[in-house]
């Protein structure tokens, strides 16, 4: 299996689908792979495949990390659209998240002004008051559902709480007041024997009224790009994804479509 993992705090810039240049923000280990969720499309594998044995980075490496890197592009005239914060797993764990984003915002405001910063979050653990804060303050704060059924989450997401709820999520949601960006992944195939789609118009009903709920200020909507751990998987249609997006704008929502 060919599995991506991030072997330094800071990495990029690359090119994303959907948010142009991103210079890339890794805050968990280099080792391996760190997350509350265990998609079995997750670029980086399965969370039992890639344990860590060290530690996260400290607040202090990361800013420094950072400044070093925007002082270099900054010399070499490269452009960046944003500053993404994904990396190995989920950003939010990282028990000093908050306080690196503040310096995030301000390296980028003295250095890249015109530069974005995202996070990319399953948005698990937004119900921490400093981590709701913190993605509060940040320009994309990109935030995962993937279903609103949730037996079709703990077969594609696979959360590691057995108390975890779309119910609950959803009212994180709205806490945001329309102030988040909703990420859906978009897939079908099989997994332990259980088939996945949640394209079927079960799941996109209920989807669709997360959606409304929530009113998030966007919609993106992608499928897999690259080698999943899970191989019984299979790309969705640009087409089959132009037709949920279209459902999406009638509710007058902006879509960003990624196939």
């Amino acid at each position: 299996m060919s599995t991506i993992l991030f072997h330094e705090i800071v990495f990029g810039p690359i090119h994303s689908r959907r948010l142009g240049s991103s210079l890339g923000m890794n805050l968990l280990p280099y080792d391996g792979k760190l997350c509350s969720f265990d998609c079995i499309y997750c670029e980086c594998g399965y969370n039992e495949n890639f344990r860590t044995k060290t530690k996260l980075p400290a607040r202090e490496n990361v800013k420094a990390a950072l400044e070093d890197k925007l002082i270099q592009l900054q010399k070499e005239n490269t452009p960046i659209d944003v500053i993404t914060f994904a990396g190995n797993g989920e950003p939010t764990l990282h028990p000093q998240f908050a306080a690196i984003i503040d310096d995030t915002i301000l390296l980028r405001d003295m250095y890249y002004p015109a530069a974005r910063i995202s996070v990319l979050s399953n948005a698990m653990h937004a119900g921490k008051e400093s981590v709701f804060n913190a993605l509060k303050k940040v320009d994309n704060n990109i935030l995962k559902l993937d279903s609103a059924i949730i037996e079709t989450v703990r077969l594609i997401d696979r959360p590691n709480s057995p108390s975890y709820s779309i119910e609950e999520q959803i009212e994180l949601f709205k806490r945001f007041d329309g102030n988040f960006i909703m990420q859906t992944m978009f897939l079908r195939g099989s997994h332990d024997g259980k088939v996945v789609d949640n394209t079927t118009e079960k799941e996109i009903s209920a989807w669709l009224e997360a959606v409304r709920e929530t009113n998030p200020r966007e919609v993106m909507i992608y499928t897999i790009d690259r080698e999943t751990p899970e191989k019984n998987l299979e790309k969705v249609s640009v087409e089959d994804l132009k037709r949920i997006g279209e459902r999406v704008e009638n509710l007058g929502i902006k879509v960003n479509i990624a196939g």
